[in-house]
């Protein structure tokens, strides 16, 4: 306790260290060490109470991503003035349903972007995020939702990319992949047959869409089976024929290099708090661009 900062920091983060040194340290001068008491998983309550109200905000985020945290202490959390504290609480396995009850009213588009890709959603949220303001928030709804009332919702949606977040759910039908497939919008039709194996009847039509860009999509995606490829191979457009005969002769792993969905395009995966200044995620994964802190 007298020791100098690495060596409190250092009994912070010990597993072994007693409930009772933990709340002394929780006041210590130093945020490192109060930080480390933050995320320490048998931290008593008395001593996170005090630290999700700290005046350092990587103390707060600590306290947020901690699973031990209180429900009091993340429904405060998820309020936090921090965008960084607020994203860590929608990645704590202890938000639980009264948190995402606070976080679908959040006025922090990310937060409810994160909410909407939550596996196990509620019906009644996610049919407030049906309905959200932001088409950001829809698309990563769209592309991660199993919800059939959800994506028969979402089909209907007027805004392009929430359609092509559908185009890469891999919880949808194949009823609902055929309806992708006569979208109206070339790049919904075109991110569909990258991302998704489609029924044969589908497959058939899109060798003849009317979009170029469609049938190079099909041309060199790695779920377009060999016989379809090889229709494409005497495609009338000269680009589309040649990236066909071209994907043919690639080596595998080239192959699925080639076939990779644009960057743009959200994964269809559980969700996770955005990577702090330093250690972001690469442009198209989640929130591209973002300003550093």
């Amino acid at each position: 306790m007298t020791g100098d900062i690495d060596a409190r920091v250092s009994v912070a983060h010990d597993r072994s260290t007693d409930p009772g040194v933990l709340f002394e340290l929780a006041s210590d001068p130093s945020a490192r060490v109060r930080a480390a008491v933050a995320a320490h998983p048998e931290a008593p309550a008395e001593a996170l109470r005090p630290l999700a109200r700290d005046r350092d905000r990587d103390v707060r985020e600590a306290v947020a991503r901690n699973p031990a945290s209180s429900l009091a202490n993340l429904l405060r959390l998820v309020g936090d003035a921090d965008r960084w504290v607020r994203w860590a609480v929608a990645a704590n396995p202890a938000c639980n349903t009264r948190v995402r009850q606070q976080m679908v009213k959040a006025q922090d588009k990310e937060l409810r972007g994160l909410l909407a890709e939550m596996p196990a959603l509620e019906p009644d949220l996610a049919a407030i995020l049906v309905e959200d303001s932001s088409p950001e928030v829809r698309e990563r709804l769209a592309a991660h939702t199993g919800d059939p009332a959800v994506i028969a919702a979402l089909l209907r949606d007027r805004t392009v990319r929430v359609r092509k977040g559908l185009a890469i759910n891999e919880r949808t039908t194949a009823e609902q992949r055929s309806a992708l497939a006569k979208d109206s919008s070339p790049d919904v039709r075109a991110t569909l047959v990258r991302a998704l194996r489609l029924d044969e009847a589908d497959l058939l039509s899109m060798v003849d869409d009317r979009s170029v860009d469609v049938r190079r999509s099909l041309a060199t995606s790695a779920v377009t089976p060999p016989h379809i490829r090889q229709a494409l191979e005497k495609d009338p457009d000269e680009s589309v024929a040649e990236d066909a005969r071209r994907y043919r002769d690639l080596p595998p792993a080239d192959k699925s290099a080639a076939s990779k969905p644009a960057a743009s395009e959200p994964a269809a995966s559980e969700p996770v708090a955005p990577s702090r200044p330093g250690h972001r995620r690469a442009a198209g994964k989640r929130f591209p661009g973002k300003p550093a802190r």
